[in-house]
């Protein structure tokens, strides 16, 4: 049997921010012109870009000018990376920028912007002299997907959860009078969970 490509894409992905995220833990730079951005899905570039020409003019308040010059070229990176983008991506965008110091304690610009391989579902704007990448370690701990079912007086919910995100596979909503109706409905939701349970012996 062939392997799997797709679960070979992924995990070439899954070593690449493994690599990633080595790399910026262990930079770090002078006062607070490193940028962590992490956009998630649905969000729009408009507001985020709002945000940004906000905190360009906050920055410019800034006293130390060593410091406010380093922040403002780090936000005018990042205005200039999200141009590249006419929408988030499906699985959220996630941007780095900043001026790192390196060991031989040389100034050097990092500008990073990707799509990572699965939806983060995490809202992030932060300025300091490091980078932030609890978010992308959180995408690599738990990979795993789950089936929840919540059911009350009005209806019920099917759907799964797979780290931090959740998907609805399908909702009932029900308004029942009368007894009848709550046998009808009842039925109804016991023939999708059939549905369920067999498409799940099929795969397997």
């Amino acid at each position: 049997m062939a392997d799997d490509p797709s679960a070979a894409d992924r995990n070439v992905e899954i070593w690449k921010i493994k690599k990633l995220i080595k790399s910026l833990e262990a930079a770090r730079g002078n006062g607070t012109s490193m940028i962590s951005l992490i956009i998630p899905p649905k969000d729009q570039i408009s507001r985020v870009a709002k945000m940004l020409a906000d905190e360009f003019g906050t920055a410019s308040n800034i006293k130390s000018r060593v410091n406010r010059l380093s922040v403002l070229g780090a936000i005018t990176s990042v205005q200039q990376r999200l141009k590249l983008y006419n929408k988030v991506p499906p699985n959220g965008l996630v941007v780095y920028c900043g001026t790192i110091v390196t060991e031989e304690g040389k100034e050097k610009k990092v500008n990073i912007d990707f799509e990572p391989f699965k939806p983060i579902n995490t809202s992030l704007y932060l300025c300091d002299n490091k980078f932030h990448t609890e978010a992308l370690t959180a995408l690599l701990s738990d990979d795993s997907k789950f089936g929840f079912i919540v059911i009350d007086g009005s209806g019920a919910l099917f759907g799964t959860l797979q780290g931090n995100t959740r998907e609805v596979l399908h909702k009932f909503t029900v308004d029942l009078p009368k007894k009848h109706g709550i046998v009808s409905k009842t039925r109804e939701i016991d023939v999708f969970l059939e549905r369920i349970i067999l498409g799940s012996k099929t795969c397997n």
